[in-house]
């Protein structure tokens, strides 16, 4: 199965440094991958020549503006229209791709997906997934920032689209869903989250019901919902944690003699705990329930990172994620309103 990938080479704290070398990277790993990179020509050219890449599966698009990570999205929408992440994305809508990965302004990516996109019938608004590790493996949580101020309904329709996502992604035959809240008991949570949860209750998903923060590592539910607000805070909370873990148990093991040496034994658990928490591995959010696929790589990746976002975007491809949902929500909401 051929798939087409248009890449907005310019996004990101690096821009071509970072994504044209993640893009020859992600090449490697499927044979049936193309890549359209999409910005200024000179610029990726000359990181291609650096490479040693030969054209082969990579076209190049020019686009003659780029999108800063500063930037309003609602100026970027009315002035930017040949930039490299709305050619990308007008790539997609033409149909000459199958997906868009950016490493570029989150706000002016959403923005521009949901103008030039729009959303899937049923969806009043996308929402951002992503991967999260846990002690079990990982958890997938939304919104992670698109939505602020989430009604019931909008809460309802991330519980169908993440159910629907891991379903399809990781082969789960009925996903279990969490909704995040301040406890696990029927009576805590605001007026929102208690008529969330009905609203769940009655779609037919899997519902596990209220979980606290805590069920973000554990790994005992596969999606946890919530609204935008919260669900950045958590992100945000959880990768500064990790870096401060990383950061003190660097430290501590260069702490006097005995330290060292004993640091020199507890490289391998060391660089074991490194690989778990590594956000690179979980690079590439999903800006879920657009009329088209999306993927969001983070704004400082690398080029390890960059690639693992770029097959995020080849696995929902090949999974019909977009497709899935755009069934299953019409279905869900069938029986809710039934």
């Amino acid at each position: 199965m051929a798939i087409t990938i248009a890449v907005d080479a310019m996004g990101g704290d690096h821009g071509p440094k970072v994504t044209v070398p993640g893009s020859i990277a992600a090449l490697a790993q499927d044979d049936e991958l193309n890549l359209i990179l999409v910005g200024k020509k000179d610029q990726i050219n000359a990181q291609l020549n650096q490479a040693g890449h030969q054209v082969g599966r990579i076209r190049i698009q020019h686009a003659s503006q780029t999108v800063e990570m500063g930037e309003d999205p609602a100026r970027v929408l009315r002035s930017k229209k040949d930039s490299s992440l709305r050619v990308a994305i007008n790539l997609v809508k033409s149909g000459e791709a199958d997906a868009c990965v950016s490493a570029g302004n989150t706000g002016a990516l959403m923005a521009t997906s949901r103008f030039v996109l729009k959303t899937l019938p049923g969806i009043d608004r996308p929402a951002i997934v992503a991967a999260l590790p846990s002690l079990r493996g990982h958890v997938h949580m939304l919104d992670l920032g698109a939505n602020v101020d989430s009604p019931p309904s909008l809460l309802l329709q991330f519980a169908i689209m993440g159910s629907v996502l891991v379903k399809h992604i990781e082969n789960k035959s009925n996903p279990s869903v969490g909704l995040l809240n301040i406890g696990v008991e029927d009576i805590k949570g605001n007026d929102v989250v208690k008529q969330a949860a009905e609203l769940i209750q009655q779609s037919g998903l899997n519902y596990h019901g209220y979980v606290e923060g805590d069920a973000i590592y554990t790994g005992d539910i596969d999606v946890i919902v919530c609204d935008g607000f919260d669900g950045n805070v958590a992100l945000k909370t959880s990768e500064g944690l990790a870096q401060m873990i990383s950061t003190i148990m660097k430290k501590e093991f260069k702490t006097g003699v005995l330290r060292r040496f004993a640091g020199m034994f507890a490289v391998p658990i060391l660089n074991a705990f490194r690989r778990k928490i590594d956000y690179r591995r979980y690079n590439g959010a999903s800006f879920l329930g657009l009329n088209g696929i999306v993927i969001k790589s983070h704004g400082g990746a690398d080029a390890l990172a960059f690639r693992q976002a770029l097959l995020v975007a080849v696995t929902e491809v090949k999974k019909k994620v977009t497709q899935h949902i755009h069934d299953e929500v019409e279905q869900t909401m069938k029986v809710v309103h039934s």
